[in-house]
């Protein structure tokens, strides 16, 4: 099959070729992202890869449908960014990553918590201009602390068992009860518990109009002062407008992000020349205790094999007339 690679860098070339090596698709890779001014690459393409921050509404997915296109393949595991009405709609399949690699995203939520914590970022530049004073670098010790996992699928179970070997009390927010997660000795809890009691909480729950904004103003408001947030999942959980608040005041004790809510116009692109607009995200930046990454918490050569052999698979099968394996067929 003809394939449109969308946001295409230099490691998905290079991983979805190597998939691709037996199934010999065509593939076409472009740097930019789906969106309305992009819509003409697809033209013609009976499938069309995209990214997290590409765009997938109603009135593209009708452009895409009309140039040929039968199958959006996602070589991610979230789809909040796809109308999947108007593909049902179109008959337009849809397909995904289910699992990659929930190591790759877990272990990165415990980097950014320890560089929170221990505060590695500040005395990475202090020691680099020759500045050895501790004043300002105390963290805490993580055994004996309570940490909330808010979704408890395959990444926030990974995250769980890693605190659990940090010797913490682990609470878990999850409207569907993992067994695996109890057997760790966790247990779960609502979110006015987690307030009272959390000393950490991380996200690892999907976006949906249930869990947008679930980190909120009335949320933040419950939290034991000083708590620190980890978000690896999807920015659209935050309320970012209320999280700069919460850290101006102190309620919230420190912040490491690898999402954030209008990602789209920032991460991954070079943007070191230009001034940057969102005052919002700049305004999170100034603070000494947040740290973002560019959404990376999946970057790992594990995980990226898996996204690619698995996307490329779902359009081999999706060719050969078989069932698809990670389609996405609730509405």
């Amino acid at each position: 099959m003809k394939i449109a690679v969308f946001s295409a860098r230099a490691y998905d070339r290079e991983f979805m070729n190597a998939a691709n090596t037996i199934a010999g698709h065509q593939l076409c890779f472009f740097d930019a992202p789906l969106e309305r001014e992009t819509l003409v690459l697809a033209a013609g393409h009976e499938a069309v890869c995209i990214f997290v921050n590409d765009r997938a509404d109603a009135g593209i997915l009708e452009t895409l449908v009309s140039g040929g296109t039968k199958l959006l393949a996602l070589r991610c595991t979230g789809f909040n960014n796809i109308d999947l009405k108007a593909a049902a709609r179109l008959g337009l399949k849809v397909v995904r990553v289910v699992a990659y690699s929930p190591y790759s995203v877990a272990e990165h939520a415990v980097a950014l918590l320890q560089t929170i914590n221990r505060k590695i970022h500040r005395a990475y530049n202090r020691t680099r201009d020759s500045n050895f004073e501790l004043d300002g670098l105390m963290g805490f010790d993580l055994h004996g602390k309570t940490v909330a996992i808010v979704g408890t699928g395959r990444i926030g179970l990974v995250f769980a068992k890693i605190m659990r070997g940090f010797g913490c009390e682990v609470l878990g927010h999850d409207k569907f009860h993992s067994p695996e997660f109890e057997a760790l000795g966790a247990r779960y809890a609502d979110l006015v518990e987690i307030g009272a009691k959390a000393d950490i909480i991380s996200l690892h729950c999907p976006l949906t109009p249930e869990t947008h904004h679930i980190v909120n103003a009335e949320m933040l408001s419950r939290l034991k002062r000083g708590t620190l947030l980890i978000n690896t999942s999807r920015g659209g959980l935050v309320d970012t407008e209320a999280i700069v608040e919460a850290l101006k005041s102190g309620q919230l004790g420190g912040l490491a992000l690898d999402v954030y809510e209008q990602e789209a116009d920032l991460f991954y692109r070079d943007l070191s020349s230009t001034v940057v607009s969102d005052d919002v995200f700049e305004r999170l930046l100034s603070f000494p205790n947040v740290i973002v990454t560019g959404h990376q918490a999946f970057f790992t050569r594990e995980a990226i094999t898996t996204i690619c052999q698995t996307t490329i698979n779902s359009v081999t099968e999706f060719a050969t007339g078989q069932v698809l394996s990670n389609e996405i067929k609730s509405v």
